[in-house]
C-alpha cells in the first residue's frame, strides 16, 4: 500500500466516531475515558466481545452481522488495516461495532475488571522463535490480562492455522488449570465446531485452506 493511501486511511479513521485511538500516555496515566464505560459508548447493556489483532476487521464485522445482540470491538495497532473494518461497519450500518487502535498488551488499562464477556484471537502471529515467546497472545502474561477484563462467565476463542500455536496454547492451558471447553485440530474435516467458527472466513484463512493447511480452534476459560 502506498504512503498516500495510508495517510488517506489515517485521516478517514480520525473522522469515524466508531474508531477510538487513545494516546499511549493517556492510557498509561490511567486517564482513558472509556475504561468501565464501554456500554455507555454503545448506548446499551449488551455483552462486549473483543477481537484482538483484528487486522482488517473481517471477524469483528462478521460476528456483528451474525449477532446484533452483542457489541464487538476490534483491537489492532495498525490503523491502515483497521480502516477496512471500520469502513465496512459504516457502509453496512453496523451499530454494534467499534474499532480500537492500540497495543493489545494495554487492554487491562483500557477495559475495567469484568467488563468484557468474550475474546476472539484469530490467526495471530505464532511467534515461533523462543525469544518471541513474550509476544504470543496466549502466553501466561496475556492470559492474566484476559482474566482481569473478562467476567466470571467469559470465554476466549483461538482460531489459527498454526499447529504450533494450537499445541502451545493447549499446553499452557493444561499447565494453568484452565478449562478447555472445546478443541479441534482441523475444523473443516472434523464436525462439531460452532457456527461462528465455520461460517466466517477471512482473506488469509481462505489462502491457508487453498494450501491445504488445517484450521484449528480452541474455546476456553481463564477464570
Amino acid at each position: 500500500m502506498g504512503s498516500k493511501n495510508k495517510l488517506k486511511r489515517f485521516e478517514q479513521n480520525n473522522t469515524y466516531s466508531h474508531v477510538i485511538q487513545p494516546g499511549r500516555d493517556e492510557i498509561l496515566e490511567g486517564n482513558f475515558h472509556l475504561k468501565g464505560q464501554w456500554r455507555n459508548f454503545f448506548k446499551n447493556d449488551n455483552p462486549i466481545v473483543l477481537e484482538l489483532g483484528c487486522g482488517k476487521g473481517e471477524y469483528t464485522t462478521g460476528l456483528a452481522k451474525m449477532d446484533a445482540s452483542r457489541n464487538f470491538i476490534g483491537v489492532d495497532i495498525k490503523g491502515a488495516r483497521l480502516w477496512r473494518g471500520a469502513k465496512t461497519a459504516l457502509d453496512e450500518n453496523l451499530k454494534n461495532v467499534a474499532f480500537l487502535r492500540t497495543q493489545i498488551e494495554l487492554i487491562d488499562l483500557i477495559f475495567a475488571e469484568n467488563e468484557v464477556d468474550e475474546i476472539w484471537i484469530t490467526f495471530p502471529d505464532p511467534q515461533i522463535k523462543y525469544k518471541r515467546t513474550k509476544h504470543r497472545l496466549t502466553n501466561k502474561a496475556f492470559l492474566d490480562k484476559y482474566r482481569f477484563v473478562l467476567n466470571d462467565k467469559g470465554v476466549v476463542n483461538l482460531k489459527t492455522d498454526s499447529e504450533f500455536m494450537h499445541g502451545y496454547t493447549l499446553g499452557i492451558l493444561h499447565g494453568l488449570g484452565c478449562k478447555i471447553l472445546y478443541a479441534n485440530h482441523d475444523i473443516y474435516r472434523n464436525e462439531g465446531s460452532p457456527n461462528e467458527v465455520m461460517d466466517i472466513r477471512t482473506f488469509y484463512e481462505n489462502q491457508y485452506l487453498e494450501k491445504g493447511k488445517p484450521i484449528t480452534y480452541i474455546k476456553f476459560t481463564v477464570n
